[in-house]
């Protein structure tokens, strides 16, 4: 019996291990890999009682091939379901560089948050507030009530299935970036309000170089509608992000 608990432990630690190896929030570059490990493992010991009673005893009987088949599904599974959570961060992320753009502070580097890469100004700005939000409203709690219960949905060492997977991955991908670009439509706006003003002035008034002059003027207005946006922003994103998890 230790032996069977002990390899149901190590599966259940795969498909947990993987979703928050690219999950939101746990997966940034900020947390060291062995915090990363230690909350894999402990997350996995908490859950292993509720979930253990559920693999019956068809790891007592598998073959040495399908206990790396259990492995290999479950890893898997983990990595789509935390890919799932993260196309909500590359969408905001991906609009949020715009949005520095927009507004004239593309220019200004920033710190990166979850990747490696450079991002704007504005960018991490966006990122840390989202992030942090994340773990305020608890979020990270239901990330770990969605991984219990998507054993009901997918047992343990069934395959996801590539279809299914790739078609989970356009409907998140499309659901974050209709959510991100409906965020960020008032800076499109701006901008384009913006420069066929400058546009305009440049062309009856060629002498002046109004792009130069109007560039403090457009920092600021951009910086003024991103104070008053700000909190819409993110409640949109954390309203996206906390029905996905709940619905799934």
């Amino acid at each position: 019996m230790i032996p069977e608990a002990l390899l149901g432990v190590f599966v259940i630690f795969c498909r947990v291990g993987g979703c928050l190896m690219v999950a939101p929030g746990l997966s940034s570059t900020r947390v060291a890999q062995r915090v990363r490990l230690f909350i894999a493992l402990t997350v996995t010991l908490a859950v292993a009682p509720l979930l253990l009673p559920k693999f019956g005893t068809q790891l007592r009987d598998a073959a040495p091939a399908d206990t790396l088949w259990w492995i290999g599904c479950e890893t898997l599974t983990g990595l789509a379901i935390g890919f799932f959570g993260r196309a909500f961060h590359f969408a905001l992320e991906t609009m949020a560089s715009a949005l520095a753009t927009m507004i004239g502070l593309g220019g200004i580097p920033g710190n990166p948050v979850a990747e490696s890469e450079g991002v704007s100004l504005a960018g991490s700005l966006v990122m840390i507030a989202a992030t942090m939000l994340i773990f305020a409203m608890d979020l990270h709690w239901e990330l770990l009530r969605g991984l219990v219960a998507s054993y009901d949905r997918i047992p343990a060492g069934t395959p996801f299935g590539a279809g299914p997977m790739l078609a989970g991955f356009v409907d998140r991908i499309t659901e974050a970036f209709i959510m991100a670009v409906r965020v960020t439509s008032p800076f499109v706006i701006y901008s384009v309000l913006v420069n066929l003003a400058m546009g305009l002035a440049n062309k009856l008034t060629p002498q002046i170089p109004v792009f130069f002059i109007a560039t403090p003027f457009v920092l600021f207005g951009g910086l003024l509608l991103l104070m008053f946006l700000s909190n819409d922003m993110l409640a949109q994103f954390i309203g996206a992000y906390e029905h996905w998890l709940r619905r799934g």
